[in-house]
C-alpha cells in the first residue's frame, strides 16, 4: 500500500515538470513575457482540477458503468479546450482584461477536470477488464476441476454397485461390464469439452438406463420420454443430468419396495430444454440425507449450473406422496 503510494507521489511529481514547462510557455506565447510564479500556480491548479476530475469519475463508476460515448465526449472536450486555448493566445482581448482571463481560466480548469476523469475512467475500465479476464480464468479453471471429478465420481459409484451384483448375481457380471465400458468411453474421452450436442447426453443417458435395467430387473418400472428430433442442433453441458438420474436410482437401490418407479422426461421448447425426473422413494426414507449421500455429484451440478447457467436456468426439487421429483429448465446456449 505504502509503494503504491510512493509510486502515485511520484508520478504526479514526474507529470508536473512537462506541465509547468507548458504553462510557462504558453504564458509566454500569450502574455509575451515569462512570469515563472503565475506559471507555477497554473500548474498547482491544474494538478488540483485533474484530481477533482479523478473525483468526479469515481462518482460516476460507482454509480453506473462509463460507456464509450462518455470517454469520446470527454477526449472531445480536451480537444476542443486545447483548440481554444491556443487560440485565444494569439487573439486575447487586451482591451476586456476581466473577459480575457475569463476565457483562458474556465476553458483552463475544464481541460484539468477532463482529463482527470477520462485518466481515471480509462484505469478503472483497465481494472474491470483485468478483473473479468481473472474471474472468467478462475471459472474456467474450476469447471475443469468440477469435470474432472465426475469420471471418477461415476467410476466410484458403479465399481460399488458391480461388487454388489457380483456377490449374488455373477452371470450378469459380462453384460454390465460391456455397458460400463460404452458408458466409460463417453465419461472419459467424449465430456472434456465444455458443451456436446445433446443427442450425445441422451445417448449416454439412455446406456446408464440399460446399465440399470441390467442391476434392477422386474423390480424397476421406467417411463422414459426423451425427444430426440429438436435434440441434434442443441448443445448441453456434458453428464450434467445424469446425476439427477443417478440420485434416482440410488433412491431405488436403497428401497426395499417391490416395485421401484422412475419417470424421466426431457422436451425442446422454446429455445429451452425442460428436464424432468420423479422417482418413488420409502415415506420413512429422509430424502434430504439420500441427498446428502450423493455427495460430490449434486454439489458439482448445482455448482456447474451456476457457473455456466447463471441466470438462465431454474432448479426445483421437491417430494410429495411419495415420490422425489426434479424439475430442470436450461435456456438453450
Amino acid at each position: 500500500m505504502k509503494s503504491s503510494k510512493k509510486s502515485h507521489v511520484l508520478l504526479v511529481i514526474i507529470a508536473a515538470i512537462p506541465l509547468y514547462w507548458g504553462c510557462l510557455y504558453y504564458i509566454e506565447l500569450a502574455a509575451h513575457q515569462e512570469i515563472e510564479e503565475l506559471a507555477f500556480a497554473a500548474t498547482i491548479g491544474a494538478i488540483g482540477f485533474v484530481y477533482v476530475g479523478r473525483y468526479f469519475a469515481i462518482l460516476r463508476a460507482t454509480q453506473q458503468k462509463s460507456s464509450r460515448n462518455l470517454l469520446s465526449s470527454l477526449a472531445l472536450s480536451i480537444i476542443s479546450c486545447l483548440i481554444w486555448l491556443f487560440i485565444h493566445a494569439d487573439f486575447p482581448l487586451e482591451k476586456t482584461p476581466a473577459l480575457n482571463l475569463l476565457l483562458f481560466w474556465v476553458p483552463a480548469i475544464a481541460l484539468s477536470i477532463a482529463s482527470g476523469m477520462l485518466l481515471k475512467l480509462i484505469r478503472i475500465n483497465i481494472s474491470a477488464l483485468e478483473d473479468a479476464r481473472v474471474d472468467v480464468a478462475n471459472r474456467e479453471g474450476e469447471l475443469k476441476l468440477l469435470q474432472s471429478q465426475l469420471s471418477p465420481h461415476f467410476l466410484f459409484n458403479t465399481l460399488n454397485n458391480l461388487y454388489g451384483i457380483s456377490m449374488t448375481r455373477h452371470e450378469q457380471v459380462p453384460g454390465l461390464l460391456l455397458k460400463l465400458s460404452e458408458l466409460l468411453r463417453y465419461a472419459v474421452y467424449d465430456a472434456k469439452a465444455d458443451f456436446v450436442l445433446l443427442t450425445e447426453e441422451i445417448d449416454y443417458i439412455n446406456n446408464y438406463i440399460e446399465f440399470e435395467k441390467i442391476r434392477l430387473g422386474d423390480r424397476l418400472k421406467i417411463t422414459l420420454d426423451l425427444e430426440t428430433k429438436a435434440a441434434e442442433q442443441i448443445c448441453i453441458a456434458p453428464m450434467l443430468l445424469i446425476v439427477f438420474i443417478e440420485n434416482a436410482f440410488k433412491h431405488a437401490r436403497n428401497s426395499t419396495d417391490e416395485y421401484v418407479t422412475i419417470e424421466i422426461s426431457l422436451k425442446i421448447w422454446a429455445r429451452s430444454i425442460l428436464f424432468s425426473i420423479r422417482n418413488s422413494f420409502q415415506e420413512h426414507e429422509d430424502p434430504s440425507l439420500n441427498r446428502k449421500n450423493s455427495g460430490l455429484g449434486l454439489e458439482n451440478v448445482h455448482r456447474r449450473l451456476h457457473l455456466l447457467y447463471s441466470g438462465t436456468h431454474d432448479l426445483q426439487v421437491e417430494t410429495e406422496n411419495g415420490f422425489y421429483q426434479v424439475a430442470l429448465r436450461l435456456k438453450v446456449k
